[in-house]
């Protein structure tokens, strides 16, 4: 019972949201993402450890906190507020840097790998790929409402986003592997290792584990993998794809995985410093977070 009031109290909100213009939704998320950093003591004092990481002055953490929570709260209204029929007014607000090296991806045929951290709206950069006509496989969260697992799925499907679901099972690995040699793009978010089994890198100057799926997906299959991230940007987006991650030459498949995963985190970090305050980490992402 409660998963289904849950899932129509969803539907309610999702519909009412939908009503309103753009600016109006975004704003609304952001004023919730601002109410959310001033009640929610854990997440603000994780946001603002993140922020001492990032920002050179530590004064500037308790400001650049909040702007994390109003972005983050801007961006799950704006991920419950689009549909399909809206996808093209977002890409004409849309601006690229690096598409020219995925067309070139693209036409290699091996597949493609999109590293994404938990910035801006992510889920833009996907209509971009579709829109270049690149299919585009995500890895979501198996929630534990059903329903909405469904309507989430469904709805990615709209915008040409096919979604395989983190189960878990060894199933998930080959059916990444199936759409990498169908010349598909694979979206993974990189920059949290959800399990903690992940590879273990230096991340902003301490250690920590990336999840390992790029870099062995990468090395596996031998397609290109790109970090990429998706930014809030003057009432638009901007997409910034960064240069393909080289698969080195020598070494154990595990030796290669961890030379591209250590990468990968200098490249994430590259990503986030261009727009710290969008970075929506409010969790624990290191050891000493835990303690």
């Amino acid at each position: 019972m409660k998963d289904l009031l849950a899932y129509l109290g969803l539907r309610a909100g999702v519909g009412l949201l939908g009503m309103l213009p753009a600016s109006a939704a975004r704003s609304i998320g952001g004023a919730g993402g601002r109410a959310w950093h001033a009640v929610d003591g854990n997440r603000r004092r994780m946001a603002e450890r993140h922020m001492t990481r990032v920002l050179e002055d530590e004064a500037d953490t308790k400001d650049a906190s909040e702007a994390v929570m109003e972005s983050y709260g801007s961006y799950f209204a704006e991920a419950l507020w689009v549909r399909s029929k809206r996808v093209p007014a977002m890409l004409d607000r849309t601006e690229v840097e690096g598409l020219d090296w995925v067309l070139a991806a693209r036409d290699a045929g091996k597949g493609i790998i999109f590293a994404v951290p938990h910035i801006g709206n992510w889920e833009v950069a996907a209509p971009v790929a579709v829109a270049e006509g690149i299919p585009v496989v995500a890895v979501a969260e198996d929630l534990p409402n059903k329903r909405i697992t469904d309507w989430f799925t469904a709805m990615r499907g709209d915008f040409g986003i096919e979604i395989v679901l983190a189960t878990g099972s060894i199933q998930v690995m080959r059916d990444l592997e199936n759409a990498l040699a169908a010349n598909k793009a694979i979206a993974l978010l990189s920059d949290r290792d959800i399990k903690g089994n992940g590879v273990e890198v230096e991340f902003f100057g301490e250690r920590t584990t990336i999840p390992p799926g790029p870099a062995t997906l990468a090395v596996k299959t031998g397609a290109p993998l790109f970090p990429v991230a998706s930014y809030f940007e003057d009432g638009g987006y901007r997409v910034v794809v960064r240069p393909q991650i080289p698969i080195p030459e020598e070494g154990t498949r595990s030796e290669k995985i961890k030379v591209m995963s250590q990468t990968l985190a200098g490249e994430l970090e590259k990503l986030i410093l261009r727009a710290p305050d969008q970075w929506h980490l409010v969790v624990p992402n290191w050891p000493s977070d835990k303690e």
